[in-house]
């Protein structure tokens, strides 16, 4: 365990669905603690509840009991418009299904990361190497439908990573991507953590 700064603290987070009347427990009193410059994985079978638990992580989805600290906040305590400028500045997220606008070029669904983050006037050199390491340079001009999904999902990285979170909650990042570009990928988030 890392002696460095408590980035993540959860501590019996709980998360229970109602389907009709049905209740799903998606997630029974989970607990962890990540500090700054641990690279952590989440591993379980489908339908265990992994994205559940990164969707409350990152302040998208509340708990139905438990607490959720980022950089020792309290995300139950927060509005949320709160804890949309935290998730604006400290989290980068790359989702399953990539979330990636349809209308929008692979460039302007990056860009628009940027923009909510108010880190346009970033490092472009850094963000033509990060584009070049996930090898969508070439790629930029096209929309989502266009492009495969080993792309897709690569091009939801580079969105995820442009504005330099302080916490990336990947849900899968791999999950479209061969060996290569799998390891690849891996390589380029422990270089960046």
């Amino acid at each position: 365990m890392s002696n460095g700064e408590l980035v993540i603290q959860a501590r019996d987070v709980r998360k229970v669905f109602r389907v009709g009347d049905v209740e799903v427990h998606a997630l029974r009193g989970v607990s962890l603690d990540v500090r700054r410059g641990e690279f952590v994985s989440v591993i379980g079978p489908s339908g265990s509840g992994k994205s559940t638990f990164f969707h409350i992580l990152g302040g998208l989805t509340p708990p139905t009991s438990g607490s959720i600290h980022i950089h020792g906040k309290d995300l139950r305590a927060m509005s949320e418009a709160d804890r949309t400028e935290l998730r604006k500045k400290e989290v980068g997220f790359v989702f399953q299904k990539y979330n990636l606008l349809p209308t929008l070029t692979a460039a302007d669904n990056i860009a628009i990361a940027r923009h909510i983050a108010g880190t346009e006037d970033g490092d472009d050199r850094q963000f033509r190497e990060v584009l070049g390491l996930l090898g969508i340079s070439g790629r930029l001009g096209h929309k989502p439908a266009a492009l495969s999904g080993g792309e897709q999902q690569r091009v939801a990285i580079a969105r995820a990573i442009v504005s330099r979170p302080s916490i990336l909650l990947a849900d899968e990042p791999t999950g479209n991507l061969d060996t290569e570009n799998s390891a690849a990928v891996l390589a380029l988030l422990r270089d960046l953590n």
